[in-house]
């Protein structure tokens, strides 16, 4: 559901960019006040997890269409509301630059879209109250359905809303909603089995990872930290550097939509700030559209897979020093 920028107004990105950025001083405030020692590796791993778990796409039978993990869900169910909206950033900021996956112009409603209303109301409108009085696998599978199925009709809508107040005529609202809407509901219960697969996992290795956890409850898990977060990075590595050659070639939800409704997945922009956006991408997308420059090789994915995966884990430890998280993880220890 990355929108490119030529979906967008500038008014309507800049307005955008504004929100997501008083989230995210919010949010590393938040961070430094709650930071637990063993969430800052996490947000690294699994930032690479869900970076190389969106790069497979998985049809939806009977559409043409396909769709791909968000993450938001999964990764504030882990890390909280806070850490796991800016681990969310840092996804998009590396699909946006390094493989030109989503417009920069674009960026703010995307991270609106795609990790506010996941992290934010998913963590604390849908998963805090649910595991209130204990956690099971019942009530994490329940959470992470109803969390993935909510909050991506909640980013569907706001795709069609922005496009809508930026003027997209091509996009009348009414219609697209009516085909946004449904497409998504369907990509939502799929990503919401994937993440109540992945959370079942850590519940059941160290609960004490999961967001809202008792203390009764972190005496339970079955591994250590470190062999969990072992298996979760090499999830991680096998997914974005083999499991992504298996991903479905159909458009996901949002390119389906707009050829439904426009005709054609491409809609042209012009304007001084489009070109300049899009010149920045150029120069910075290393592997554009997750393969390599000029070549249509399957290396290209397997590689755009493992270092987009490396490339989080390293922007994820880079924002984590800036912010002075690890001394705060000493000072805890």
């Amino acid at each position: 559901m990355h929108m490119a920028d030529a979906l967008v107004a500038p008014a309507v990105a800049g307005t955008m960019f504004a929100c997501s950025a008083a989230a995210a001083v919010y949010s590393v405030k938040q961070v430094k006040l709650d930071i637990d020692t063993k969430k800052v590796p996490v947000m690294g791993v699994m930032g690479a997890f869900v970076f190389a778990a969106q790069m497979i796409n998985f049809t939806i039978p009977g559409t043409g269409s396909s769709g791909h993990l968000c993450g938001g869900m999964m990764l504030s169910a882990l890390l909280g509301p806070w850490g796991g909206f800016l681990t969310m950033i840092g996804v998009l900021l590396i699909q946006g630059l390094l493989f030109a996956d989503g417009g920069l112009l674009a960026l703010g409603c995307n991270i609106w879209n795609m990790a506010f209303y996941g992290c934010f109301l998913g963590a604390l409108l849908i998963w805090k109250p649910m595991m209130k009085g204990g956690m099971s696998k019942v009530k994490i599978a329940a959470a992470s359905i109803l969390g993935c199925v909510l909050t991506l009709q909640l980013g569907a809508f706001s795709v069609c809303l922005e496009t809508y107040v930026s003027g997209i005529t091509e996009l009348p609202f009414g219609i697209f909603v009516g085909t946004m809407q449904p497409i998504h509901l369907a990509i939502g219960f799929v990503e919401g089995l994937i993440t109540a697969a992945v959370l079942v996992f850590v519940y059941e290795a160290r609960p004490e990872l999961l967001f809202g956890s008792t203390e009764k409850e972190q005496e339970e898990g079955r591994f250590s930290f470190r062999h969990t977060l072992a298996v979760l990075a090499a999830a991680a590595v096998l997914t974005g550097g083999l499991l992504s050659l298996a991903a479905s070639s159909n458009p996901d939800g949002l390119e389906w939509s707009i050829e439904k409704v426009a005709g054609g997945v491409e809609l042209e922009a012009d304007g001084g700030i489009y070109e300049a956006a899009g010149s920045i991408q150029e120069t910075t997308s290393l592997l554009p559209d997750y393969g390599l420059k000029g070549s249509e090789s399957a290396l290209g994915t397997s590689v755009s897979g493992i270092a987009g995966a490396a490339a989080v884990v390293a922007l994820c430890a880079g924002l984590c020093h800036i912010f002075k998280l690890f001394r705060k993880c000493s000072e805890q220890e």
